[in-house]
């Protein structure tokens, strides 16, 4: 008695201790194969500075949506809870903004206005097809000021099934984005270089725009060389960041010999070169012809010396973006999506977080980049699909391309390189060569930096409508939204990047669905499994058990 007494009392003393220490200790264990409810450091750096409440409405909720949304709504709550459970500051809220039937077309109407597109779905359940509309947005608020964040990763001819897979990927970048444009104050700079008949404003306006919620941007004149080159070298290493956007006016040697050093001394670089003279716009004549020329930007050798050389050549691919023409005459005539050889679509086998997870990037009249023997670490970022061909300049281009069938055995030159990430310490270009004018302190060699390199000008311009600038990469004409902007903003987190924000990108999460084809023809099959097949076994078990006890008691 006394021994027992003894266990029972050792048992309590032991469960007792257990919960006090379960009180006092909070630990949340992730034991999924790909660590998805894992958080990054980044993402905890980020979430950590958050001192006061930090409120996310999220409007993924609603009866009618498909399995795949449901799906994706659920990891989403999944991984606030885990934001909430690192900060209590964070607080989450899920609501359909569209619960509200008798005021549905105006709350549609105010979010669309606020930039939260709505999505329209196709619900197939039981062999039913059917129409549902969500908003798959979330909002998120921080010390009076509120940003979007976009629960949908977006991806040209993907399923719902597979858009729904990129988002879950995506999730974690893009509330760990949004998140750091409430908590975390600008820092960094980015100088946008003129003087060199760089696209205009308007022209570069919506991405300026989204880099201007994370940095700096002012703009950055090399004219000032000419006077005084070694104070417009001091103030260009001010900045953290370079973008060079499609100059189209050569750059002096005073000019390359500033830009050389401040690469020497640590500045990162966007260079968007085009290394052929050709405008889609100058092709909407009466005549629908123009001609591609080589264009010298006195960059061959600045580049060479890097590793990379921009060949003046035009990409022709057959995997392309398509052009928009006004077909026939008079009132008959029709807009038509022609298929257009000179915008090609690019996209990468890499898993580079630049790239990792991105959508197609449309280019224009680009150009073929070659990569050099160095020691500088070279990544190529976007290539063209395989079936290419090269065009050498001067060349007439005319609009008429797009009626005539193109020959498949022609496009026989493989995937073009036309962006490539550079990456480690640069020998100058005026190492061994007479300088253009003296310098205070000049360097033969930099520090350790990168840079990026794109053979096409036009990937950052945007569609000017009635001189209001319109969404980057976005086809008004066939609603399409290409990858452009993403990719560009990418590239300038990963040039900029001090707090491994980029890296979440390259998160790998595997989600998987049910066949819903599958489950509408077997439906009748898995009812009677699950439900007539443990009634039949039941019922036998019944009759057994009371045959078997009859007989043992029958006298």
């Amino acid at each position: 008695m006394n021994k027992n007494l003894k266990y029972i009392t050792l048992l309590i003393i032991i469960l007792v201790a257990i919960n006090l220490l379960s009180y006092s200790t909070f630990k949340r264990f992730d034991l999924t194969e790909d660590s998805r409810y894992t958080l990054s450091n980044a993402t905890l750096s980020i979430i950590e500075d958050a001192d006061s409440p930090l409120i996310i409405d999220v409007f993924l909720d609603g009866e009618d949506f498909p399995s795949e949304f449901r799906r994706l709504k659920n990891e989403t709550k999944q991984l606030l809870e885990e934001f909430s459970a690192e900060n209590k500051n964070i607080i989450f809220n899920f609501f359909n903004p569209l619960e509200d039937e008798a005021n549905r077309d105006v709350i549609i109407q105010q979010l669309t206005q606020r930039g939260l597109t709505p999505m329209q779905l196709s619900v197939e359940e039981n062999g039913k097809s059917s129409q549902a509309i969500i908003f798959p947005w979330a909002l998120a608020s921080y010390n009076e000021q509120t940003v979007t964040i976009p629960l949908i990763k977006n991806k040209i001819g993907a399923s719902q099934q597979e858009l729904v897979t990129n988002s879950v990927q995506h999730l974690e970048y893009a509330f760990a984005d949004g998140f750091s444009k409430l908590t975390k104050p600008k820092r960094k700079k980015i100088a946008i270089l003129k003087g060199n008949n760089q696209l205009d404003d308007k022209y570069i306006a919506d991405f300026v725009k989204k880099i201007g919620e994370y940095y700096f941007i002012a703009p950055f004149t090399l004219d000032s060389v000419v006077s005084n080159p070694q104070k417009t070298l001091n103030d260009l290493n001010e900045f953290d960041l370079i973008i060079n956007a499609k100059p189209t006016e050569p750059f002096t040697e005073d000019e390359k010999l500033v830009l050389d050093q401040y690469t020497m001394n640590g500045g990162k670089s966007l260079w968007l070169i085009d290394a052929v003279a050709m405008e889609k716009d100058s092709l909407y004549n009466a005549s629908g012809k123009n001609f591609a020329v080589a264009r010298d930007l006195n960059l061959t050798s600045f580049f060479f010396e890097y590793g990379v050389r921009i060949n003046p050549v035009m990409i022709s691919s057959l995997y392309s973006a398509p052009i928009t023409l006004a077909m026939g005459e008079g009132s008959e005539s029709q807009f038509q999506h022609l298929r257009w050889p000179y915008s090609p679509l690019a996209g990468s086998s890499s898993n580079h977080p630049i790239v990792n997870n991105l959508n197609l990037v449309r280019f224009d009249f680009a150009n073929q980049i070659d990569t050099l023997k160095n020691t500088i670490k070279k990544t190529i970022l976007l290539e063209t699909a395989p079936l290419t061909k090269l065009e050498g300049t001067p060349r007439q281009i005319s609009l008429d391309i797009v009626t005539k069938e193109q020959d498949p055995a022609a496009f026989n030159k493989g995937n073009q390189n036309l962006a490539v990430l550079l990456e480690g310490e640069f020998n100058s270009v005026y190492g061994n060569r007479i300088k253009p004018f003296k310098l205070s302190k000049s360097k033969d060699k930099s520090i350790a930096t990168k840079m990026v390199i794109i053979a096409d000008g036009d990937i950052i311009k945007n569609d000017v409508v009635r001189n209001v600038p319109q969404e980057l990469g976005f086809d008004r004409w066939t609603g399409k939204n290409y990858g452009n902007k993403e990719f560009l903003l990418n590239t300038v987190n990963y040039l900029l990047d001090d707090n491994g924000l980029i890296n979440i990108r390259s998160k790998e999460i595997a989600v998987a669905f049910l066949n819903q084809e599958k489950i509408a023809k077997e439906k009748t099959k898995w009812q009677l499994i699950n439900i007539a097949l443990p009634l039949i076994l039941l019922a036998l078990f019944g009759f057994f058990f009371n045959y078997l006890r009859k007989k043992k008691y029958t006298t």
